[in-house]
Parts: C-alpha cells; structure tokens; sequence
C-alpha cells in the first residue's frame, strides 16, 4: 500500500478549519484525520457531527478519518457516518459488544477500525481481525495534541504487521501520536501505512514544504 500523510486537524486553526483543510490537502496531504473527544473517555472536548457536516458543505471531498475517542460510542456512529466520515475507528473499551459496534460501522457504509492505546494489549485484534480495514496504533495518550511519540509504539507496530500480513487482508496500519521528521522515515519502515501527523505539519511555517520534506524520507 502506498504510505498516506493524514493531517489532524486537532492541530488546525479552528477559526478557520476549512481553510486550514483546503490548504493542507492542496499542499499534499492525503486524507483528513478528525479527532473527536468527549472529555469523557478522554480529558478534552473537541468536535460534534455538525462540524465534521460543515466541512462537507464547504466543499471538502477528501477522505475524511473519524477517530472516536467516546463512550458510549455506537450512536455517534450513526451521526458521524451520515455527516460524511468515510472511515471511523473506535476504541475496544468505548463499546460493551465491540464485534456489534463493528458491525454497525460497516452497516452505514464507513471503513471500520479499532484504535489501540499504548498500554492496551494487541489480544482483541485475533478475534475481530476479519472485520477491519484499520488498526489504529496510538503512540501517545490520547487526549492532547503535541506530545512525544512512545517509543514502545516499535514493538506493537512489528507485532502488528505481522499480524495483518499472516492475515492476508488489506488492512490499514495506521500511527497516531507524535511523528515528526525526526522519526517519520523509522515508523514508516516498521510497516505503518498512514501516518497521522498534526502539529509537526500545522506549526510549521509551510505546509508545502514540510510535507516535501516528509515525503522525501518516505522512499525506500
């Protein structure tokens, strides 16, 4: 699979969010990575479904990444999915029956995925392997942007790979939390294949030129 750069917006500026996606998406980014927190299930509030609608009605068209840090979680499903998320990724401890809540994301049309925390174990992913598109591999505690990248994450990121190429299915492998360019090349050559990057790209001076810059380190 071809390593896609998504660009969380958690970073953006929110005063003018669909601006901040245009530019992001015009400057290389490939898909729009959506944070959504409850200050519940984790220690910040950020983004309902009527925003995620606004930015559909401001003309975005990308692929949008709906990342579910909520309990409980199942109808957000539902209200994400109908504000035009095209992948949502849950939490294991969002959900009482996480094959069923799995099962509704795909039964409204979206990828499905589930997002591992640094200190979660890998267990569940060998009994619901079959129904994921995406494995979410946090390397940082959610909740804030602009932490430090885990180093731990490495040793999940090889169990998992594996993990998905025993599996023979297109899955997704996707790392969240703390990627710069000091350490894109190393996560990426541990078999990740969507980097979600925010304020490394959003803080930065150009858009354009630190996703050059990224992008240079990802040829192999």
């Amino acid at each position: 699979m071809k390593i896609l750069l998504a660009p969380s917006i958690l970073s953006a500026d929110c005063s003018r969010i669909g601006e901040e996606i245009k530019n992001v998406l015009k400057s290389g980014g490939d898909i729009i990575h959506f944070d959504v927190m409850d200050n519940h299930y984790v220690p910040n509030l950020t983004f309902g479904p009527m925003v995620l609608q606004s930015i559909r009605n401001f003309g975005i068209t990308s692929i949008i990444d709906v990342h579910l840090m909520v309990t409980p979680v199942d109808s957000l499903i539902v209200q994400f999915s109908k504000a035009g998320a095209d992948f949502i990724t849950i939490h294991p401890e969002s959900t009482n029956h996480l094959d069923r809540s799995l099962e509704l994301i795909k039964s409204c049309g979206c990828k499905a995925g589930i997002a591992i925390n640094p200190a979660t174990s890998l267990g569940v992913l060998e009994y619901v392997i079959e129904k994921l598109d995406i494995i979410l591999l946090m390397s940082v505690n959610p909740g804030f942007s602009g932490q430090e990248f885990i180093p731990s994450t490495f040793k999940k990121l090889l169990k998992v790979r594996k993990l998905i190429d025993k599996s023979n299915r297109k899955i997704f492998l996707e790392v969240d939390g703390g990627i710069n360019l000091t350490n894109i090349q190393k996560v990426a050559s541990y078999g990740a294949n969507i980097l979600v990057i925010g304020s490394a790209i959003f803080k930065s001076k150009s858009y354009l030129k630190t996703i050059k810059e990224m992008r240079d380190q990802l040829v192999f």
